[in-house]
């Protein structure tokens, strides 16, 4: 596996440093698979060197970008509950994983390296539990069906990694998050 990126710097100015390289990155990366590390550094306004020394790899800042936005991923399961019925919530969640399945899609070689297939990914059991907390709220108003597995539900999303932004990803996405979320629904009596 990929070493981790550094711990978080404590300095005010290479936190907001490490921030603005994430944020270009993310968006140079989305834009094209093959943006350049100096290029970033240059849009972020910061020096290859200091790239460097947050990112030793293009492998470590795409794996810190996983994380990340995984991360967000996961801490959006109780907003959106919080905000929406538990099957609205569901979907507006998933909607986001097939926005992220773009960043997985170009660098899945890399993230499944890293993380032996997901074998070894931190982020796995926190992604369940958020899953299961949005399944769990859907049983129980009776909008979705009663003891559904996260994992198979997991797998099922699986595919959303698979789709290929470049050819209509988005549309192709859309219909099949309707599928899933027409399976996981309760059937009405």
């Amino acid at each position: 596996m990929e070493p981790a990126s550094p711990a978080k710097p404590t300095r005010k100015d290479a936190r907001t440093n490490r921030e603005r390289i994430l944020t270009v990155a993310r968006e140079a990366l989305a834009a094209s698979r093959t943006a350049s590390l100096t290029g970033i550094a240059k849009q972020a306004g910061v020096g290859i060197g200091t790239l460097y020394r947050h990112f030793p790899t293009r492998e470590a800042l795409i794996l810190e970008l996983y994380r990340n936005d995984l991360q967000r991923i996961i801490d959006r399961a109780p907003v959106l509950l919080d905000a929406h019925p538990p099957v609205d919530a569901l979907r507006l969640w998933f909607t986001e994983i097939a926005h992220y399945g773009r960043l997985k899609f170009e660098f899945a070689e890399i993230i499944h390296a890293a993380t032996n297939n997901g074998q070894d990914d931190e982020s796995y059991g926190p992604f369940l539990l958020s899953l299961a907390l949005l399944l769990e709220a859907g049983a129980a108003d009776g909008s979705l069906k009663a003891g559904l597995d996260p994992e198979d539900v997991l797998l099922q999303l699986s595919v959303l990694w698979r789709i290929d932004p470049a050819r209509g990803g988005e549309k192709q996405a859309t219909r099949i998050l309707d599928l899933i979320i027409d399976g996981l629904r309760q059937p009405a009596p």
